[in-house]
């Protein structure tokens, strides 16, 4: 419940913060009385596509917070040896990956054997361990999956993906309302009475195209996840060592049953995933892990 809250509450506020950023704009209305404005129309949707990903972006961090019950490390005071022994191994990698700023470290609860980052900026992230990985990982493949998240800060993949996000949200609103217009416009000019698609009637289809079309897209999004995936494996291999992210991997691959799959909001910057068949691989945000393997033992 207080997940579904939280979603209600972050849309809630996307759409009245872009609501006001077009009024103040003053963009024009893409309906007008002789057709459809397809600029005002692409400029309507430009905003909420990519405002809707950087707004959610920018919060990021709070959300990963809230939603996981991220714990943070006090990195000049651990708690704990293990909180020294991470806070350290973090610091240590984000030297060699040429990172100033060190991410919040924090752990969260869950018996899944996973970690992720997120976060607004290089110098405004996030990076998060299960306590399932930290109890089930020995300190060598704990710095393959460390290293692999401390990539995705130093490669900027939060923004990539958020960018990636806004340019299919934008398409996806623009070419279901050009649908939607078009079949408002044949059903008036079928009509002897001139009556098309009733405001509600509107909105609902609307709604199933913009499903429709976004269920299509998803394979684009998915496959730039996969190659940003092995990036950040070839950066882990990098700053950690060939061989160390290939043991993390191997590790990763003895626990894939202990991913918590209901945590999708940040499963393309997790760690590990599940990938069975062609259609979960369109669908994957994570390629195989033997595919990462392979890919390692082929680097140069």
């Amino acid at each position: 419940m207080k997940r579904v809250m939280l979603f209600i509450a972050i849309n809630l506020l996307v759409v009245v913060t872009i609501s006001l950023v077009i009024n103040l704009l003053g963009v024009r209305p893409y309906i007008t009385s002789s057709g459809m404005d397809y600029y005002s129309l692409l400029v309507f949707c430009g905003l909420f596509g990519f405002g809707g990903a950087l707004i959610s972006l920018q919060l990021s961090r709070w959300m990963a917070k809230q939603a996981m019950g991220v714990v943070l490390v006090d990195p000049k005071h651990p708690a704990s040896e293990a909180e020294r022994m991470l806070v350290d191994k973090v610091q240590s990698l984000c030297l060699r990956a040429g990172l100033s700023t060190l991410p919040e470290i924090g752990f969260y609860e869950s018996p899944e054997v996973n970690a992720f980052a997120t976060g607004p900026s290089r110098n405004r992230a996030l990076l998060a361990v299960s306590t399932g990985l930290f109890e089930r990982m020995d300190e060598r493949a704990l710095e393959g999956v460390l290293g692999h998240e401390v990539s995705h800060i130093a490669n900027g993949d939060m923004v990539t993906m958020t960018l990636i996000q806004g340019v299919v949200n934008t398409f996806v609103m623009f070419f279901a309302r050009v649908a939607v217009f078009a079949i408002d416009h044949f059903l008036r000019d079928r009509n002897e009475r001139g009556e098309g698609l009733g405001f509600f009637a509107h909105m609902i289809v609307i709604s199933i195209l913009e499903t429709l079309l976004m269920l299509l897209a998803a394979p684009i999004i998915y496959y730039f996840s996969r190659s940003r995936e092995y990036r950040a494996d070839s950066g882990s291999a990098a700053i950690a060592g060939r061989e160390t992210m290939i043991h993390a991997l191997r590790a990763l691959k003895s626990c894939t049953e202990l991913v918590d799959n209901r945590q999708t909001s940040l499963a393309t910057l997790k760690i590990n995933g599940h990938t069975k068949g062609l259609i979960s691989m369109l669908f994957s945000s994570h390629p195989p892990i033997d595919a990462r393997i392979d890919a390692l033992r082929l680097m140069q």
